[in-house]
């Protein structure tokens, strides 16, 4: 249950202000809201599916204070990455605002191809070495999905008005404490 909770923590806090929200926020200004919900899911479902079997042949392989360690100074990146921000590049702007016969699967496609290699999926990858791969797994498909429905809520209600430097501070500030309790933790055991 631990895996559970954490993991949707971590990943609802990594996903505010990233990329994948403004994508989301978008498509919310051209489909209605459970179309682009359902494909946020399916998205989301399937690319940390992955993620977590990726994180749990990693964690096999390498020994539980190295992945403490590794995971500590990820996150702490991904403070970093997440106070540096993430924006939507022209083309990546243009798939989200193209009308298609079905929001879902331009969602859906939009999402997958979006999150490969984006900084939850890497977080998901970090979590499933320590954590239960099911509780991981369902933990941070929900916080991720959590994360993009108040986008979509926003994004359909205030449009451009989001206060985007607050949130990615915070985002960055739950990293950085992540971070550092999982260097420290290594200090203790």
């Amino acid at each position: 249950m631990d895996a559970f909770w954490i993991s949707l923590v971590v990943i609802f806090v990594a996903e505010l202000g990233d990329k994948s929200q403004l994508m989301a926020m978008t498509f919310a200004t051209r489909f209605k809201p459970w179309p682009v919900l359902a494909g946020i899911t399916v998205a989301t479902a399937v690319v940390h599916l992955v993620s977590v079997g990726l994180g749990r042949l990693a964690g096999d392989l390498i020994p539980t204070t190295a992945i403490t360690v590794i995971a500590g100074l990820a996150f702490l990146g991904f403070a970093v990455w997440t106070l540096r921000g993430d924006e939507l590049t022209d083309e990546e702007q243009q798939k989200a605002s193209r009308t298609t016969r079905s929001a879902i699967v331009a969602v859906t496609v939009a999402f997958f191809l979006a999150e490969l290699g984006d900084k939850t999926m890497l977080a998901t990858i970090t979590l499933a070495t320590q954590y239960g791969w099911f509780g991981t797994w369902l933990g941070s498909t929900v916080g991720m999905v959590a994360a993009d429905a108040l986008a979509i809520v926003v994004g359909r209600m205030l449009g451009k008005h989001l206060p985007e430097k607050v949130i990615r501070y915070g985002a960055a500030a739950a990293f950085a404490v992540f971070g550092i309790l999982l260097l420290v933790e290594p200090l203790f055991a």
